[in-house]
């Protein structure tokens, strides 16, 4: 199966295709990609996962064309930086 993988910091993201075996999960796939060597300053480990924008659990079996996401914490609600932006 073919299945991608991304992660994006604000100045560096990776998109990457990989060909995984059939029953495989989030985190067989994540570990498959080597993005942890790609981003050793981040603690990827702990990071929410998705499959096309849909929060998942890394337990959770991937289908051929999905599209693994690793979300980083936010820095800040996102309510809050409207409010803020609308000070402006």
């Amino acid at each position: 199966m073919q299945v991608e993988i991304v992660y994006a910091m604000a100045d560096e993201q990776a998109l990457l295709e990989l060909h995984v075996a059939e029953g495989s999960s989030v985190q067989n796939v994540i570990d498959s990609s080597a993005i942890y060597d790609r981003f050793p300053t981040e603690d990827l480990t702990k990071c929410a996962v998705g499959i096309w924008g849909r929060p998942v659990q890394r337990s959770d079996i991937v289908r051929d064309g999905d599209r693994v996401e690793l979300y980083r914490p936010l820095t800040m609600d996102p309510r809050e930086a409207r409010r803020l932006r609308a000070k402006d």
